[in-house]
């Protein structure tokens, strides 16, 4: 038992088998779900490496703990402290290495339909070697002549594709919103309790939005002051109100029978997180008050204490952060955000009503796992064809390199950036969020209208 739990390993690491990791103590895993899990894992890794290269207190505890400290930094050639190897430049250089890493899979997985192909075993094994590539390609990039040159570049190609990636999930946002009442309207005609379910979370989505910019207007805004909060809130509150109009506009309608409120209800609410998010991550205001001492303004006044520690929330609010950029990596790297970024949609007929309308029907796993080849620990669920798109998922992931790469760095304040004060405040944050937010409000705008700006063209309803 012991050999074949070595041979398994050893087949996970340096050869095309599928990797289950612990043979042993874990479930059977489906080959598709453990490489996806692997490359996950990879891209952890390194954004934690991001992630203490801008940390000043792990710099300086090394420098007090760690004996030798300077003799090492000197025979590395990374300075005299180290400095090569801390800083925005640092970050800079070691997500380089992983976008290249990802692009290049990206380039090496195209057409990819099985599961059988030399290139789709590169793809599901060799994680050992995988592990080797991409450690060399984030040292090499260390290495790269002509640095101030380099970074100056790879700034704006960070900053386009961090961008890209953030248009992406809105994209996928709006399309998620269509699909979710056009899956359950579509369960009206066979049961009326459909429509209390649309009605139910139409209201509480509705409630959600409404609340969240009442309670801004009553902690982020003052009676005097505030100005620049009061126009944001005034101005993204229209919108909601707008594309709730637009959507039930009877010319709308007339061109898109499934439009209606849980679309624009889901997009109000998500409008009013970024809202929120944005307020959040403005720079600190400071006042005179009546005493003549200084005081923060245009911030809720409960909030302050949860800043006193420092490493608490930064801890917290970078784990919180990442783990919701992986999250958008992996669900948006499925069969159908793939389809519905190149406009395949399922015919309306075909819906299967479910409140879970992500996931497949009940029990259809069960009938395919009965017919999978099974191996020690991994099910290989990809015999006939491939359950994701391997091309597009190493892209996400190349374009999420990107956008962690200027979210640790602070975007364009990258030379006073530290992970430490990342929850401090920062303009250039606070309007990738505003600008976010109204590329949203447009995305979907454009969804609800392009059948009547261009009626020659064919839409999905």
């Amino acid at each position: 038992m012991s050999a074949q739990c070595c041979a398994g390993q050893l087949a996970c690491c340096c050869g095309p088998a599928g990797c289950s990791l612990c043979f042993g103590c874990c479930p059977k895993v489906r080959q598709s779900r453990s490489t996806r899990f692997m490359y996950a894992l990879y891209f952890i890794l390194v954004v934690i490496i991001c992630c203490v290269m801008m940390s000043s207190t792990v710099a300086n505890e090394m420098k007090e703990h760690v004996t030798f400290y300077e003799d090492i930094c000197k025979g590395i050639k990374a300075g005299d402290t180290c400095e090569k190897l801390v800083g925005y430049s640092a970050v800079y250089k070691v997500c380089f290495g992983m976008a290249c890493f990802f692009f290049i899979f990206f380039l090496l997985t195209l057409k990819i339909n099985n599961s059988k192909s030399c290139r789709a075993y590169i793809h599901n094994g060799f994680w050992f070697f995988k592990l080797l590539l991409l450690g060399a390609m984030c040292s090499g990039a260390f290495f790269i002549p002509d640095q101030e040159t380099f970074l100056n570049a790879w700034r704006y190609v960070g900053a386009v594709g961090g961008f890209i990636f953030i248009l992406i999930q809105l994209i996928l946002l709006v399309e998620f919103a269509h699909k979710w009442n056009k899956n359950w309207t579509a369960g009206t005609a066979t049961n009326k309790l459909w429509y209390a379910c649309l009605a139910l979370v139409t209201l509480i989505m509705y409630s959600i939005a409404t609340g969240g910019l009442i309670l801004m207007a009553m902690f982020y805004t003052q009676r005097e002051g505030c100005m620049e909060n009061k126009i944001l809130l005034g101005i993204n509150g229209g919108l909601c109100l707008l594309i709730s109009s637009v959507a039930i506009s009877p010319c709308v309608q007339n061109e898109q029978p499934h439009s209606g409120l849980l679309q624009s209800g889901l997009i109000s609410c998500y409008v009013t997180y970024l809202t929120f998010s944005a307020l959040s991550s403005k720079p600190v205001e400071f006042a005179l008050d009546e005493h003549g001492k200084n005081v923060t303004i245009c911030v809720p006044d409960f909030g302050q204490d949860l800043y006193r520690d420092e490493n608490l929330v930064t801890g917290l609010g970078t784990t919180l952060l990442f783990a919701c950029i992986l999250y958008s990596c992996l669900t948006s790297t499925t069969r159908w955000s793939s389809d519905a970024l190149q406009g395949r949609y399922a015919a309306p007929e075909l819906e299967v009503t479910r409140c879970c309308f992500c996931f497949g029907p009940d029990g259809e796993d069960a009938e395919e796992q009965r017919n999978m080849k099974e191996g020690p620990r991994v099910i290989y669920d990809e015999k006939r064809d491939t359950v994701y798109n391997y091309s597009y998922f190493h892209f996400m992931f190349f374009l999420a390199s990107l956008y962690v790469m200027m979210t640790v760095t602070n975007w364009f304040n990258y030379e006073s950036a530290n992970i430490e004060t990342f929850f401090s405040g920062s303009w250039s944050i606070f309007w990738v969020k505003m600008v976010s937010c109204w590329m949203c409000v447009l995305l979907y705008l454009w969804r609800l209208v392009a059948p009547l700006c261009c009626p020659s063209r064919q839409f999905s309803v």
